[in-house]
């Protein structure tokens, strides 16, 4: 019987030279697994970015406008979101078209690619200024109000990583986009 540290000397010099090379695919195709997962997560990073951007401007002026106007949480809270969704879906919409993107293409793109992102960050976000005690009523000079703001966008961002981590795993999310403009 062969011993492990005998092995190579008993293979012959094919035998050795194709255990070495598979020992060196295997360690490449390690490294590449591992070169995979960072670059999905940088990619699922840019797009929980990218998106993260999109949705906190429609949020914040829609948070501002509904308490600059006194309205009360859920209609705040309505147009926030609404206006999250518009700026979100914008944000991936502007650089199709200038692409050269069909119109309708370019929106089909944002609403495949952008949607469950948006509506996970929405959902996380007004959830948490709903249950910050005092953080919808506070006042636009009150750091109550803001600093609930900043935490809420947040969270909802690292939320929406792991969605966006998995979306593009599958070929889908900002993966749809990615060929079509220079997201990374």
């Amino acid at each position: 019987m062969i011993t492990t540290e005998q092995a190579p000397a008993a293979m012959s010099h094919h035998e050795l030279h194709h255990h070495q090379d598979h020992r060196h695919d295997h360690h490449h195709h390690q490294r590449e697994e591992v070169d995979n997962r960072t670059s999905l997560n940088r990619v699922a990073f840019s797009a929980t970015v990218h998106c993260l951007t999109g949705c906190a401007i429609g949020e914040v002026v829609g948070m501002v406008i509904g308490t600059a106007l006194g309205w009360g949480n859920w209609e705040t809270v309505t147009l926030a979101v609404g206006l999250a969704f518009a700026t979100g879906y914008a944000m991936t919409l502007w650089p199709l078209l200038r692409a050269g993107l069909a119109p309708a293409t370019a929106l089909g793109l944002a609403f495949a690619s952008d949607t469950l992102s948006i509506t996970t960050m929405e959902i996380v976000d007004n959830g948490l200024m709903l249950a910050i005690p005092g953080a919808m009523e506070a006042g636009l000079g009150d750091p109550l109000f803001w600093g609930s703001l900043a935490l809420s966008m947040i969270i909802a961002g690292a939320t929406a990583f792991p969605v966006n981590r998995w979306l593009i795993a599958r070929g889908q999310g900002h993966a749809l986009v990615h060929a079509h403009h220079g997201h990374e």
